[in-house]
């Protein structure tokens, strides 16, 4: 069976670290449960083992991902490191290889807002399991399943000795993923690698932008240069989009930015994150009760966000994500 691999129909449904609001993140179990619930993309996290597989975890450290601190084999290997800037204490990827990743078992990383029925059932995924996984449901639903990976902190990992945009581009390489035609989208903070990438790849490239601050490659004054309108025309010509934090959508009083249509006169998609069903996450109007861990509307959120022209979204609750988006684009919401 070939492939459907064309672009797929606007505004995609983003399953964030898989469906990670229902499953331990970056589990073969989290990705397989977004694509059985509608999603059109699961989002690989990407860090290098220390013989250089890359693996999904959505930092290097993985003390609150995986149950490493329980191996008494590795208590070793607990160390502090300065990453982008900032001092982090705990187990890191670059210290083990693939085969020692793969004896630790995931763990749920917000353990007091979600159910940690399913710890220590999976293992640490590679990007080739993924590409796998995702080429497999293809066959098996009949719907294209894009993959949506970030390279976390590349230019710290190139300090090391660690690259991992070249090895990403291997893994693409092998599975036939070489064009904007391939269900991939490459995104990233940082500037400079994509500028890279978008000289070796024809790939579908984002530049995801938060609410504060600047990319940890220095390649920016802040994110909120790149938002201005000339701003994003810069960014328009390596990147084929943006993922801005969702606060940057609405204003203080709760008004739409001028964000999305900045971005769509600059010739840029929009892909906003993160929507998540729990009241700690969501913006005011849809919080439902006080407890942070309670679920307020994350149907109402996204509908609002859709409203604004989006072209996709990143959810933790895949399965809200597409009923939301089908009814919106159906016009029955």
């Amino acid at each position: 069976m070939t492939l459907r691999s064309g672009p797929l129909s606007p505004p995609i449904v983003i399953a964030h670290r898989g469906a990670s609001g229902e499953r331990p993140e970056h589990t073969i179990a989290a990705y397989d449960l977004a694509i059985a619930q509608g999603a059109d993309v699961i989002e690989p996290d990407l860090v290098p083992t220390r013989d250089g597989v890359l693996v999904a975890r959505h930092e290097n450290e993985i003390g609150g991902t995986t149950d490493v601190a329980e191996h008494p084999e590795f208590a070793d290997r607990r160390a502090t490191k300065t990453i982008d800037g900032q001092p982090v204490t705990g187990w890191f990827t670059e210290d083990f290889t693939l085969a020692e990743l793969k004896r630790l078992r995931a763990r749920e990383r917000l353990p007091q807002m979600r159910s940690t029925a399913h710890d220590g059932q999976e293992t640490i995924p590679t990007l080739e399991e993924i590409i796998a996984l995702a080429k497999a449901r293809s066959t098996q639903t009949g719907r294209t399943i894009a993959i949506y990976p970030e390279t976390k902190h590349p230019t710290y990992f190139a300090g090391i000795g660690l690259n991992t945009d070249r090895p990403l581009l291997a893994a693409l390489k092998k599975a036939g993923w070489t064009t904007a035609a391939a269900p991939v989208f490459i995104q990233s903070f940082e500037v400079d690698n994509l500028k890279w990438l978008h000289a070796h790849t024809g790939v579908r490239l984002i530049q995801l932008v938060a609410a504060e601050g600047a990319p940890a490659d220095h390649a920016a004054p802040s994110y909120a240069a790149m938002v201005t309108p000339a701003g994003l025309r810069a960014v328009a010509r390596y990147a084929w989009g943006i993922g801005p934090d969702k606060a940057m959508l609405w204003n203080v009083e709760g008004g739409a930015t001028t964000l999305v249509d900045d971005a769509h006169a600059a010739g840029l998609r929009v892909h906003p994150w993160t929507f998540r069903a729990e009241n700690a996450f969501l913006t005011p109007p849809f919080r439902r009760g006080t407890a942070p861990a309670g679920h307020g509307d994350l149907g109402g959120e996204i509908a609002s966000a859709l409203r604004l022209g989006i072209d996709g979204f990143f959810t933790d609750y895949p399965l809200i994500g597409v009923s939301t988006r089908d009814a919106v684009r159906s016009g029955v919401e």
